[in-house]
C-alpha cells in the first residue's frame, strides 16, 4: 500500500469536475435546445459516421478494454488505473439514467432534422454513459501519470472529447448529457487514483493472479467483439481489428506472466 500522490490532494484538481458542471450548466438545463443539438449534430454530417461510430467505441466497455490491452505488457499500473475507475463511472451513470426522467433528442426533434446513426433511442439520456466512461478512462490513466509524463499525453483528452463529440453526431445525446458526462467521468478518473493508491504493487507483475485476471476480461473482450454488434454495424470491421490486437497483447503477456513465475 502506498500514500497517495500529492497531486491529489490539490483542491484546484478536485474542483476541476465541479467546474465542468457549473460551466456547463446551460447545456444541461438545456438553454439552448434544440436549436444546439441539431447545429452540431449537422455541422459533424460531413464526417462519415464509421468516425463517430467508432469513436463511441471508445466509451463501450470491451471495446476500452481491448484498446487498452497493450497496457498489460507495458504499463500494468495504467490498466489498473482505469480498472480502478471504470466502476465509479459505471455508478454514477447508472444512477443518472435510472432516476431522472431524461428523453433523447430522438423523441423530441423531427428525426428529419437530424442524422441518427444505429438504434433510434428515445428515453434515459442524462448523462451519456459513453462519455462518462471515456473521460474517466481518460483522466484515470492522465492523473496516473507523472507532470512530464502527462505533457506528451494531452491526446487523451482529445480522444474522450471525440467520444462525447459522437454521442450528439449520431444522435444519441444532447450536449448536456455530454457535459454531465464529462464532469462525472472527470471526478470517476480521480476517485479511481485514490482507489489505485491502495493497490499493492506486486499486482502491476506479470506474474500476479489479479493481473491474469485481467488478462481473461481482456479475452472476453476479444469474444464479444468477434461475436457481438456493439452499438453499430458500423463498428463491425473496427471491432475484428481490436480483438486481434487485444489476442495478440494477451498472447505476448501470457508468454511473459509464464517465464515470470518459471524465474521466480
Amino acid at each position: 500500500m502506498r500514500s497517495l500522490p500529492f497531486a491529489l490532494f490539490s483542491p484546484r484538481l478536485w474542483l476541476l469536475p465541479l467546474l465542468v458542471f457549473a460551466v456547463g450548466a446551460p447545456l444541461w438545463l438545456h438553454v439552448w435546445e434544440p436549436g444546439l443539438f441539431v447545429w452540431i449534430n449537422q455541422l459533424c454530417l460531413p464526417v462519415p459516421a464509421p468516425v463517430w461510430t467508432g469513436l463511441s467505441l471508445l466509451g463501450n466497455g470491451w471495446g476500452i478494454l481491448a484498446v487498452t490491452a497493450p497496457l498489460l505488457l507495458y504499463a500494468p499500473r495504467l490498466m489498473w488505473a482505469w480498472v480502478c475507475a471504470a466502476p465509479f463511472a459505471t455508478l454514477f451513470a447508472r444512477l443518472g439514467k435510472g432516476y431522472l426522467v431524461s428523453p433523447r433528442p430522438a423523441a423530441e426533434i423531427d428525426n428529419a432534422q437530424m442524422r441518427i446513426v444505429g438504434e433510434v433511442l428515445h428515453s434515459v439520456s442524462m448523462p451519456s454513459g459513453h462519455t462518462t466512461t471515456a473521460f474517466a478512462v481518460a483522466g484515470s490513466i492522465f492523473f496516473a501519470l507523472t507532470p512530464a509524463q502527462r505533457k506528451r499525453h494531452g491526446w487523451l483528452w482529445l480522444l474522450a472529447a471525440g467520444t462525447g463529440l459522437s454521442r450528439i453526431a449520431v444522435g444519441a445525446h444532447w450536449p448536456g448529457d455530454v457535459a454531465v458526462g464529462i464532469s462525472l467521468g472527470l471526478l470517476a478518473g480521480l476517485l479511481g487514483n485514490v482507489l489505485l493508491a491502495l493497490v499493492p504493487a506486486r499486482c502491476f507483475a506479470a506474474q500476479h493472479w489479479s493481473l491474469r485476471l485481467l488478462a481473461l476480461a481482456v479475452l472476453g473482450a476479444v469474444y464479444f467483439l468477434l461475436t457481438e454488434e456493439l452499438d453499430f454495424a458500423e463498428n463491425l470491421p473496427l471491432q475484428r481489428l481490436l480483438a486481434g490486437v487485444a489476442l495478440l497483447s494477451v498472447l505476448a503477456f501470457a508468454m511473459r506472466s509464464a517465464k515470470a513465475l518459471k524465474a521466480s
